[in-house]
């Protein structure tokens, strides 16, 4: 049966304020206790009947200063409230950094509303002995960091939600047994339904203020006293979501690791060597786990939980998939100085993802009686080593691709580990050699050559005259015409001009490839320019 915790946080624009705004202590250790709120103070913001309080502290709050009353009845209650506007995305920004940290509690964590998150703790709990445990150890760190909370543990997440939101206290969390839903939820306000405003005013005006009182209540009947289908199923639907009736989407805020590994840390780890060795102990557990079911992975990621509530994190992609922990470590500690231990590190995660079968046969003796000159695996660990070093998509292959102008016919790829095979032309589709070496731009030239189709005399390439002793062509090549779309106003498209090679060689024995751009009697009423497009072996 899986199980759910809510967590909510009554006064989270608050506590995030607060903690944006809190500053370590002058003998460098963090002040983790909330300060005082010694004056009235309110966030507001502007809605439809102007500036509204959305957020009150306590001072304020034991003045009749509430969420939902006008900034200008709430100064007018108190004239020296103190007020500043809500900032609605540092608020949630902040909330997906601390779901994001969640994550050493449980992989599947989500954020519920504005103010709230979820996480599925199914067969997380034995890692802090039970949910209490758990309960516990989160609500420590929480509260360290500065957040007022509230936690409930149920079996569906409206069961959760509705007991944190109106049963759980701070430092007395809920814990509902499997299956007691029905029971857990019976006495709790309809409200804990997660229902609308218009739908909560309709069953106060029946009545029904309980949720256990929906329980005995005939559908058919309660459809009739609303008279409007969809508050109906609004309140049938959230009630048979919070007992487990019907399922209810849980959509983590990233897909869980396919296997993982985590090292708590009796004292805080603070320096890079302590960081090290956490690391190599679990890339030889995490791949022990991989090597046991024959898988290996391509992406390693490791996070580092510091005791001050923040998280950094690693990641590193391999082109095939690795068992290796030489390998991984190796890959890690190119990057490992970027971890800032700052207060100290109290939790290390190594997570294995993109997990795939690895070949287990045994590997040739050499090249030769592997049938291939090219060792796929070393050539991607070599690979790894770049990316690690210089960043992700840095490693690119060539491929052939069927284009006429040369400069486009070849397109680069992200290595994957796989080498393509051989889809160039046969030699006898191509009438002209190809140059090893190709300029990235053709660069011009000044050449002298006979009209209309003859090869260049000699000609001018970077302020060098060469003359001309041996040429071969044209070979000529025709623009890709339907590439090219017609200009808006339903004119001709302007195609580039067609292009004639040819292959030359100078005095001094260098060859080059070069091109004429366009046709003396192409009709464009200009005559055709000279380009060298490569070097010839």
């Amino acid at each position: 049966m899986r199980r759910y915790l809510s967590i909510w946080f009554p006064e989270w624009p608050l506590d995030r304020l607060r903690r944006a705004r809190r500053r370590p202590s002058s003998q460098g250790t963090d002040i983790s206790a909330k300060p005082a709120e010694p004056q009235p103070f309110v966030l507001h913001e502007k809605s439809t009947h102007g500036l509204t309080v959305t957020a009150a502290n306590a001072p304020a709050l034991a003045v009749g200063i509430h969420p939902g009353l006008s900034l200008k009845d709430a100064r007018g209650a108190l004239p020296g409230l103190m007020t500043e506007q809500i900032d609605r995305e540092s608020d949630a920004t902040a909330l997906l950094a601390l779901a994001d940290w969640m994550v050493r509690f449980s992989p599947l964590v989500s954020t519920d509303g504005n103010d709230g998150l979820l996480l599925e703790t199914t067969g997380c709990d034995h890692l802090f002995g039970g949910e209490a445990g758990m309960a516990a150890a989160l609500s420590a760190r929480v509260s360290q960091a500065g957040y007022g909370h509230r936690l409930a543990f149920a079996g569906t997440p409206g069961a959760a939600w509705a007991l944190a939101r109106t049963v759980a206290e701070e430092g007395a969390p809920v814990i509902l047994p499997p299956g007691a839903e029905r029971t857990g939820l019976a006495a709790l306000p309809v409200r804990a339904l997660r229902l609308s405003g218009p739908v909560l005013t309709l069953l106060r005006r029946f009545g029904l203020t309980r949720i256990g009182q929906l329980y005995t209540i005939d559908r058919k009947a309660l459809s009739r006293r609303f008279q409007s289908r969809e508050a109906v199923e609004a309140v049938m639907l959230r009630l048979d979501q919070a007992l487990g009736v019907r399922a209810e989407p849980f959509a983590p805020l990233r897909p869980p690791p396919d296997y993982a590994a985590r090292l708590p840390c009796p004292e805080p780890l603070s320096d890079s060597a302590g960081i090290s060795e956490g690391l190599s102990r679990l890339t030889e557990e995490l791949c022990a786990k991989l090597s046991a079911h024959g898988l290996g992975a391509q992406g390693f990621v490791f996070h580092a939980f510091r005791s001050d509530g923040e998280t950094r994190s690693l990641t590193v992609n391999m082109a095939r998939p690795v068992r290796k922990p030489a390998h991984i470590l190796r890959l890690f500690r190119e990057r490992l100085d970027r971890i800032d231990p700052g207060f100290g590190i109290d939790l290390l995660l190594l997570e294995a993802l993109r997990t795939a079968p690895m070949e287990a046969g045994s590997q040739p003796l050499s090249a030769d009686l592997a049938m291939t000159i090219t060792d796929l695996g070393l050539l991607s660990a070599l690979s790894d080593r770049i990316q690690a070093r210089l960043g992700e998509g840095r490693v690119m292959i060539i491929q052939p691709e069927a284009r006429h102008p040369p400069d486009m016919a070849e397109r680069h790829v992200p290595f994957t580990g796989q080498l393509p095979e051989d889809t160039a032309p046969p030699p006898d589709t191509l009438p002209g050699l190809r140059p090893l070496r190709m300029l990235d731009r053709p660069e011009p030239i000044d050449a002298v050559a006979e009209v209309p189709d003859g090869p260049p005399l000699r000609f001018v390439w970077r302020r060098v005259v060469r003359r001309v002793v041996k040429a071969d062509g044209p070979e000529r090549i025709a623009p890709e015409w339907w590439t090219y779309l017609p200009p808006a106003d339903g004119g001709s498209p302007a195609l580039p001009r067609a292009r004639d090679y040819y292959r030359v060689e100078d005095e001094h024995g260098h060859r080059y490839w070069i091109f004429r751009e366009g046709l003396y009697d192409d009709g464009r009423g200009s005559h055709p320019d000279w380009f060298l497009q490569g070097l010839l072996a």
